[in-house]
């Protein structure tokens, strides 16, 4: 019963994503995205909660989401990490001579308008953060895992999680094995803590930096950048118009990321 909910529930969204982002699309402005996002949250978080509570008979915060004295640090650490691997990415592109630095937000637009735009994005990174690692590595992973074995529970999730993205813009079959293995990454910090914050806190910082900070496509949408950037490099490797998470570029920085996880998680007791 659980697992066939669980899969149920993934699919709904697989389809119901493509609807959202056509809308948002459709606005043509960050705005839009909000408002997309919003109601996604509001869809993953109340079924979650749902079948958390009426099908599981377990409370919502056993998912991972105990609020202690780690979990700022675990949000902190995730979107440390988040700039660390993703600016890896940047200057490798950088250094083989596959991207080119236009410019600065700043020098076309208004400050005010530069911060307003920063701080939309910020928001909306956050709500995709907190949906997609509330479905993913909240119930899709543990679920699972309750019904086979944490491995299973990794992987099957992980795989749900990268055809979740096959609707976005520019979306190929490699890109979803990028997401594929970013979702490993991800379930690799939940699987250190024991709690899905650091999750959430990479996870926002992944997509934010990746988009606004570094100026990639983040997986497939346009967003606003502060840097203005060009990417002329191998498709196969950068990724190309879907962002890096479709490219080959991204499984070393990944396996980088993995190596920060451990090393801040290493005196932690849940294993």
């Amino acid at each position: 019963m659980l697992m066939i909910f669980t899969l149920a529930t993934g699919c709904g969204l697989i389809a119901l994503r493509p609807s959202l982002l056509t809308e948002a699309q459709a606005l043509d402005s960050g705005a839009g995205l909000a408002l997309a996002e919003f109601v996604q949250v509001a869809v993953v978080t109340l079924s979650v909660f749902l079948a958390r509570r009426l099908l599981d008979r377990r409370s919502f915060v056993s998912l991972g989401l105990l609020v202690n004295i780690d979990t700022v640090r675990d949000l902190g650490t995730g979107f440390g990490i988040a700039f660390l691997v993703m600016g890896l990415i940047y200057l490798a592109q950088w250094a083989l001579g596959w991207l080119r630095l236009d410019g600065f937000a700043g020098g076309s637009e208004q400050p005010w308008s530069v911060a307003a735009n920063s701080l939309l994005y910020l928001a909306i990174f956050l709500l995709v953060g907190w949906s997609e690692e509330l479905m993913s590595r909240g119930y899709h992973l543990q679920t699972i895992a309750s019904g086979t074995n944490l491995l299973w529970g990794v992987f099957l999730s992980s795989a749900i999680f990268g055809a979740l993205h096959l609707g976005n813009p520019h979306a190929t079959s490699i890109g979803a094995i990028g997401i594929f293995f970013a979702g490993l990454f991800l379930a690799y910090a939940f699987v250190r803590t024991g709690q899905l914050w650091m999750s959430i806190g990479l996870h926002i910082g992944w997509n934010f930096f990746e988009g606004v900070v570094f100026g990639f496509p983040v997986s497939g949408l346009t967003v606003f950048h502060l840097a203005r950037v060009t990417v002329s490099g191998p498709e196969l490797w950068t990724g190309g118009a879907f962002g890096p998470e479709a490219g080959i570029i991204v499984l070393p920085a990944i396996a980088v990321g993995f190596c920060f996880i451990h090393l801040c998680t290493r005196s932690r007791s849940h294993e």
